[in-house]
């Protein structure tokens, strides 16, 4: 799959990229990367639209300047591992690519492939997620990872003794990293899947929903979760701001959701639901 690279130069750069990467995460942009003087971001170039993308831009009288490039799917891989460095969370939780050493004392390691998928814990979003759920019992339980990139939440649900998971994602390449990640990881529990909230149907009850993806997918899809969550089920939304919270929830009330705690990094937001 052919990508589309986005570089930016931005004025006020730190604060600026945050409201960036929501906005083109809107117009189908999966990938971000920030340097010390620019903003980039990647597209599949099949949704890319470019007379949108430079309205948009255009419009944004921070953005100071941009430029976009065809890049190739053997380029990206050296693209993504020149930038591609560990992270470490909370002390327990260790991401980290193929071509990175071992730390066998971290309670929980992760392995990722660093292709072209959101999920490497990088972004606020993920780091958070991985937070949430490494505090969160999923023994023997049925997960559900909606909108799941590299597939890194379920793999860490799968790590924490989750039985039976899906992970779901509408994107071609991620789906097919998910699969690739999931065997680095040997984590067989988890089933994936290309598509989008219609395959739930064929999906059973689940004890936990974890989807990361973005505020109005959240909006949209809410109800199609709760749905198929059991009584007491517990739910994790991320991939929106601080100030997009009480919109959140008060969709997730409509579906019968109680908010039961969130936490908020660079004003990203996860936030923990029970049904």
């Amino acid at each position: 799959m052919e990508y589309t690279e986005l570089r930016a130069s931005l004025e006020q750069h730190s604060q600026n990229s945050e409201i960036l990467v929501a906005l083109l995460a809107e117009a189908g942009f999966d990938s971000f990367s920030t340097e010390d003087d620019g903003f980039i971001a990647w597209i599949p170039s099949q949704h890319f639209n470019m007379e949108e993308v430079s309205e948009l831009l255009t419009n944004l009288e921070w953005v100071t300047g941009f430029s976009f490039e065809s890049i190739a799917d053997q380029n990206w891989n050296k693209e993504w591992e020149k930038n591609f460095d560990p992270v470490e969370i909370d002390g327990r939780c260790r991401v980290r690519a193929p071509f990175h050493p071992s730390k066998p004392e971290f309670e929980f390691e992760i392995i990722i492939e660093p292709k072209m998928s959101f999920g490497t814990a990088h972004h606020e979003t993920t780091h958070q997620m991985i937070s949430l759920l490494m505090d969160e019992n999923v023994e023997d339980s049925t997960v559900l990872d909606m909108g799941s990139g590299t597939g890194i939440l379920a793999i860490l649900a799968a790590k924490k003794g989750a039985a039976n998971i899906w992970a779901i994602d509408n994107d071609e390449w991620a789906y097919t990293n998910c699969l690739e990640n999931v065997e680095i990881n040997d984590c067989s529990q988890i089933i994936v899947k290309m598509g989008d909230a219609s395959l739930l149907e064929q999906c059973p009850d689940f004890d936990l929903v974890i989807a990361n993806i973005n505020r109005n997918i959240l909006l949209a899809d809410i109800k199609h979760y709760t749905a198929k969550m059991k009584t007491g089920a517990v739910i994790f939304f991320s991939g929106f701001y601080e100030s997009d919270l009480e919109t959140i929830t008060e969709e997730a009330n409509r579906n019968g959701l109680k908010i039961d705690q969130y936490i908020s990094m660079n004003e990203w937001v996860a936030a923990r639901f029970i049904k």
